[in-house]
């Protein structure tokens, strides 16, 4: 058997662990409660305003069953709000708010910051390397997951 600094899984949920406790040092020393599924919702939300929630679980790769409750905190923090679809009553739209458009702006530099120090022990070379094979793995497994990245319809 392989000791465990052998196995991608193994690694894998390490650097989760460690980014997800850089984006929330970061932010929160920003002064922002956010966490980083909060942020990506919010981002792509305001990159395809009017997204139903089924969408944007597919955006962002996230279980369409738990995006609610993403979706929840966000409302409750005055960041997004929900609208009845004209498209289809039984749906809701997804709009950030003005105060959301406030906070993605001034919380820009917190998660930059956290994006560099997710990657201080490499390069700027060994860096973009490690970004294109997480790119290239997750391509070829993105199926496998029970939150496949789904692509916008356009």
């Amino acid at each position: 058997m392989k000791d465990n600094n052998d196995m991608p899984g193994h690694l894998a949920r390490r650097f989760q662990q460690i980014a997800v406790a850089v984006f929330l040092a970061e932010v929160g020393d920003a002064g922002f409660d956010l966490t980083p599924v909060q942020y990506a919702a919010l981002a792509t939300i305001k990159a395809n305003p009017g997204l139903d929630q089924v969408t944007l679980a597919g955006l962002i790769a996230y279980d369409r069953t738990t995006i609610t409750g993403v979706i929840d905190r966000l409302v409750q923090k005055g960041l997004m709000e929900r609208r009845a679809s004209s498209r289809d009553r039984r749906a809701r739209e997804l709009e950030i708010t003005d105060d959301g458009r406030r906070t993605l702006r001034r919380i820009t530099p917190a998660v930059e910051s956290a994006q560099r120090i997710m990657l201080r022990g490499l390069s700027a070379k060994e860096g973009d390397e490690l970004m294109r094979l997480l790119r290239k793995a997750i391509a070829a497994g993105n199926e496998l997951s029970r939150a496949p990245l789904r692509e916008a319809q356009t």
